[in-house]
């Protein structure tokens, strides 16, 4: 079973909490969270620390994942999360302007993806950038959006690469000989 819920969440100078009912608001220097928490779980505030408590044996899964969700708001807004995309393909390309990413994957038409509000783009290259946010469930969604577009393909390495991910390349099919 898991002991995640019992270590307590550590608070970093620079950032508040406040608590309204079961939400929880989050300011830091990264930017503001709010996290709505399970109703079977509750949560003791004291000297900088966030210990979650659970009446139930049965909702301690839900307690451990309400930690680790408290964690990740508190990681976000005081340092926040950083992927970086790679595009790896003959002619692949991104371009980023602004919240609009444009993606050369080898289609007829180029690519347009829209950033959330919350998710910065800043390039490194043609084939390179990287995407920050303080929400990591939003920075992972929109990583697998446009993960999707391409996929790493595993016969020419070819697809869209999230934070150095390597695939197992497959040997071509080779012709039968009589």
């Amino acid at each position: 079973m898991s002991r995640i819920a019992k270590d307590p969440v550590i608070i970093p100078e620079g950032v508040t909490i406040n608590i309204v009912d079961n939400l929880l608001e989050f300011k830091g220097s990264k930017g503001e969270l709010s996290l709505h928490v399970h109703n079977s779980i509750s949560f003791e505030m004291k000297d900088n620390q966030i210990t979650v408590k659970w009446s139930k044996d049965e909702h301690r899964a839900m307690a451990g994942t309400m930690r680790s969700l408290i964690n990740n708001c508190v990681i976000g807004v005081s340092e926040g999360y950083t992927k970086n995309i790679k595009l790896n393909g003959v002619g692949y390309r991104a371009n980023v302007q602004g919240k609009k990413i444009t993606l050369t994957l080898g289609f007829s038409h180029p690519v347009e993806y829209q950033l959330p509000e919350n998710v910065e783009a800043k390039s490194e290259g043609q084939t390179e950038f990287n995407l920050t946010s303080a929400d990591k469930q939003l920075l992972g969604q929109v990583c697998a959006e446009i993960r999707a577009f391409r996929p790493p393909e595993p016969y020419k390495g070819k697809g869209v690469f999230i934070d150095n991910e390597t695939i197992i390349r497959k040997e071509r099919k080779k012709a039968a000989t009589a």
